[in-house]
């Protein structure tokens, strides 16, 4: 395989460094609505969702 042209090279490093913004993007949104999600399981159920007890656990 030849090796790539100075251009290309640039081409290839301003696409790249693009596409590491859309994925910083991306991981910002994801965490965003994590925390959304967070915030409404804990509205409906509380602030610690309680357990189901332990049907093989003693003191039933």
């Amino acid at each position: 395989m030849p090796e790539p042209t100075p251009e290309e090279l640039k081409r290839e490093n301003a696409y790249l460094k693009q596409r590491i913004v859309q994925l910083q993007s991306d991981a910002m949104d994801l965490s965003a609505e994590v925390d959304r999600l967070r915030q409404e399981r804990e509205r409906l159920h509380g602030r610690r969702a309680t357990q189901a007890p332990n049907p093989l656990g003693s003191g039933q």
